[in-house]
């Protein structure tokens, strides 16, 4: 699959909303604010859209679109790719197509105070109408505030607090509001005390689910709960019995990878106060081992259960939904290259990814984006279509990551050669990595989410557990 931003047809419908904007509104600025599966969020910087506004663009849009449009490349600048736009000059960090017919099939769709524009789902294939994103609209909208009330907008802003010598307070303000925001979901669960049993936890991959969980755990032995963990990595089947995917390789981001009728006998019987052996997954053999883990959940405990398929109703459908309290946890960003120009989601977990495997696992940065469109589909078949059944969403995002993680991954991305089939993606990669002054990682907290991947966590020192 290709994603979003590196659709070209997709980043000339991009460049016809900011033309057809500036036309219709010539003192208002167009904003690009945030992915929602197969479309993005957009708006006026500022301003409150109407329904019939939002379609006087969709009609103009399609009527430059038929026209053929006006679009002329006058090369790169400043890491862009410039365009002419008719008589509007605009800034691109993804290419486009030149053409203007050349576009993927759209949907302006009104949503909140601006617009979805929708490409259908294209990936799935099913025609499947784009269902409203509460819970993310929400996440996003609650960072957007919060960066509001700190004057902080895009990553310009971020780079002048470095510049004027204020990084160790930056990154004491983004902590801060993660230790915040984790306190506050803890409070939520602490209002469901009384039947609650069972939190899940999911995400996609390089969320920053586990360093979540750990965080969030001591919240909650703060309001007096005692978090008792479930892997559900021990619940892998048999290597022989696995489920394989199309070419023929081990399918272990489907849910069918799991012992599904041991793991929802053993939450039911858990649930209930009962005690159960839970399996050992042994990797190296991929099989379960002999040995198992005895385990109960007294009245004053909760179980925790964190993984990429924590949501997935197969596990839990059959418990009582007031026993259940579900996490969303994502990199979600927030922060803005500028109004048009966001930074996707999916580089931030991209690079998080390549910097944690190639400094702790020792997976080679190339490797690392071999496997990368292989994890991305898994996300979509078995993650995303989850995420609005949480009941709350956390943003694992901070505004200060990407001027720290910008020194390691130029490290990593400069051991791709030029004649490497992803060198493309390395020059992508380290041409966003530019936005962003670079920062010293030595005043990041022990805690931090961010630690999880770039290294000296607390949570992987022996004496935590």
């Amino acid at each position: 699959m290709r994603e979003t931003h590196l659709r070209m047809e997709r980043q000339t419908v991009k460049l016809g909303l900011a033309k057809v904007v500036h036309d219709l509104f010539p003192d208002e600025s167009l904003k690009t604010s945030y992915s929602i599966l197969e479309g993005v969020f957009c708006n006026l910087a500022g301003s409150v859209m109407s329904p019939r506004e939002v379609k006087a663009v969709d009609e103009q849009l399609r009527e430059w679109v038929a026209s053929g449009g006006d679009i002329r490349l006058l090369g790169r600048h400043g890491g862009y790719y410039r365009y002419q736009v008719g008589d509007l000059v605009v800034d691109a960090v993804y290419p486009a197509n030149e053409d203007a017919s050349r576009v993927e099939p759209f949907a302006l769709i009104p949503y909140s105070y601006g617009f979805i524009v929708d490409f259908g789902d294209i990936d799935k294939g099913n025609g499947s109408p784009l269902i409203p994103p509460v819970h993310l609209s929400a996440a996003y909208e609650n960072n957007q505030l919060w960066l509001g009330k700190i004057d902080v907008e895009t990553s310009a802003d971020v780079n002048l607090w470095i510049e004027q010598g204020r990084s160790l307070r930056l990154i004491s303000i983004a902590e801060a509001l993660h230790e915040k925001q984790l306190a506050d979901i803890a409070d939520q669960i602490l209002a469901q005390r009384r039947a609650l049993r069972v939190l899940l936890i999911a995400g996609p991959s390089s969320s920053g689910k586990s360093s979540t969980a750990q965080r969030l755990a001591t919240q909650l032995q703060v309001n007096g709960f005692k978090p008792v963990s479930l892997s559900l990595d021990n619940y892998f089947l048999d290597r022989a019995v696995s489920p394989r995917d199309a070419e023929g390789n081990f399918d272990f981001d489907t849910i069918d990878a799991l012992n599904l009728p041991l793991l929802r006998d053993h939450l039911s019987r858990l649930v209930d106060g009962e005690a159960v052996e839970t399996p050992i997954f042994d990797f190296e053999r991929g099989a379960p081992d002999e040995q198992t883990i005895p385990m109960v959940v007294g009245n004053d405990q909760v179980l925790l259960i964190e993984g990429i398929h924590a949501l997935n109703p197969a596990i839990t459908g059959h418990l009582p939904t007031a026993q259940l309290f579900k996490l969303y946890v994502s990199a979600l960003g927030g922060l803005n290259i500028d109004l048009m120009n966001r930074v996707p989601t999916t580089e931030i977990r991209l690079l998080r990814r390549i910097v944690r495997d190639n400094r702790y696992r020792g997976t080679m940065p190339a490797d690392t984006i071999r496997q990368w469109a292989s994890v991305r589909r898994g996300e979509y078949n078995h993650i995303f279509r989850y995420q609005e059944e949480a009941d709350m969403m956390f943003n694992s995002s901070l505004m200060y990551e990407m001027n720290a993680l910008r020194p390691l991954a130029d490290e990593c991305l400069a051991t791709i050669p030029d004649d490497s089939e992803f060198a493309a993606t390395r020059d992508r990669l380290l041409n966003l990595l530019t936005f962003f002054d670079p920062v010293d990682s030595k005043g990041i907290p022990c805690n931090s989410i961010l630690r999880e991947f770039i290294g000296d966590s607390i949570y992987t020192d022996p004496d935590w557990a």
